[in-house]
């Protein structure tokens, strides 16, 4: 038997199914639409998914962003980042330490094409543009992983990486308001204070 799943989808402006029913009892799922308007309107819309098997494949949920998971796997690996590098700082030099880890992120990256070449699944895309700014975002990195370097090598404590970081956020949600159009909020204001002012509360 065919199993219902229901799939919450944001700001549908091409279809409104408005107002729907449902209800649920033991053994039995009753669902019905009382009306459907003729025209098409801008608001909130449910998505209806008939699967065999599993009835909540693919669907993403609203409790959760999708890229959270990715945000929480990219904050470990940037921890662990740091951690190495104050490891490394006191046991080789700031150049050759900072072209050793730039050259084993390029070979790891290589190696992930690699495998998305083998498993069929390419979808690399690319333009001048493109180019030119991952370009400027290596340069950044290379010489971002040469300051850290040095940071440590000058006796900088591990502990101050995350306000150093939190300044990196400020710049980024600046640049997200004023070039992006992103919409500022008082939140975002006041985290973007609190993060410039932890950046200057190091220099002691």
């Amino acid at each position: 038997m065919p199993e219902l799943a229901i799939r919450y989808v944001k700001h549908s402006s091409a279809i409104d199914l408005c107002p729907i029913s449902v209800i649920r009892k033991k053994n039995k799922f009753r669902l019905w639409i009382d009306k459907i308007p003729d025209q098409p309107r801008a608001r909130d819309s449910v998505d209806f998914n008939f699967l065999a098997g599993n009835p909540f494949h693919g669907l993403a949920s609203h409790l959760m962003a999708p890229w959270f998971w990715y945000a929480v796997v990219a904050a470990i690996l940037y921890g662990a980042h740091q951690i190495f590098t104050k490891l490394a700082a006191d046991r080789i030099g700031e150049g050759l330490g900072g072209f050793i880890v730039e050259a084993t992120a390029a070979l790891s990256i290589l190696l992930y094409l690699g495998f998305l070449w083998l498993m069929s699944r390419w979808d690399q895309k690319s333009n001048g543009e493109g180019i030119f700014y991952s370009v400027l975002t290596g340069i950044c990195v290379g010489a971002g992983t040469i300051a850290f370097f040095l940071l440590f090598q000058k006796g900088g404590p591990l502990s101050s990486v995350p306000a150093i970081l939190a300044g990196g956020a400020a710049i980024m949600a600046i640049a997200g308001i004023l070039f992006f159009h992103e919409p500022p909020s008082w939140q975002r204001l006041l985290g973007i204070a609190f993060a410039i002012i932890g950046l200057f509360l190091l220099r002691h």
